[in-house]
């Protein structure tokens, strides 16, 4: 566990009980801001061509999608 890590769970366990549901609620807002990842949208464009990034331009030339 890295020195920050470590520090937010000492901070965590002196928190005052009557505080933990505010810091929680505010922690579960800010993961949820982050999302998941990866992100619904990734992975659409499959072409199984491991190397497609390295020849785009050319399946953009053959018309991609077309």
């Amino acid at each position: 566990m890295d020195a920050q890590r470590e520090e937010l769970v000492r901070l965590m366990e002196e928190l005052p009980e009557e505080a933990v549901p505010a810091v929680l609620s505010n922690v579960r807002a800010r993961l949820a801001l982050a999302g998941s990842w990866p992100p619904p949208w990734f992975g659409t464009a499959t072409s199984g061509d491991p190397a497609l990034s390295e020849h785009v331009d050319d399946v953009l030339a053959e018309g991609f999608g077309r």
